[in-house]
């Protein structure tokens, strides 16, 4: 068995789970931007103590190489949970976070998610340096 034969894909429009990127399509060589990534965007993800998203990880594929590397990582740990019982707690960690990069070079962004109940998730994004 592989990881591709588990991880999940689907539009972020009309899935739930898929994570969600948010960056320009076409960017300045060597120039910082930001590259948002969220669960939930059109369609709300539950953020309880029982069915949540534990992180959020972006990569970025270069057009000229065939390995991937690990941008940011992001984990989000607390659900509400509580000693006075589940979803009773007094915070929650919404599944939302941003990565300032630089590209020297065009290539794809890559997203993946983790539900603690539906498993792994991916979603791309091509971008162009210019």
């Amino acid at each position: 068995m592989k990881i591709s034969d588990v991880i999940q894909s689907a539009d972020w429009k009309t899935e739930k789970h898929a994570p969600v990127i948010e960056a320009p399509e076409k960017v300045k060589s060597g120039e910082s931007f930001a590259v948002g990534l969220s669960v939930g965007k059109e369609i709300a993800h539950p953020n309880t103590t029982e069915h949540h998203i534990r992180w959020i990880k972006l990569y970025f594929k270069p057009d000229n190489s065939k390995f991937v590397f690990e941008v940011a990582a992001s984990e989000f740990n607390v659900h509400g949970e509580s000693t006075d019982g589940a979803n009773k707690g007094p915070v929650y960690a919404e599944p939302t976070t941003k990565a300032i990069i630089k590209l020297n070079g065009s290539g794809t962004l890559l997203a993946t998610s983790y539900c603690n109940i539906h498993g792994l998730w991916e979603s791309s994004q091509a971008i162009t340096v210019e």
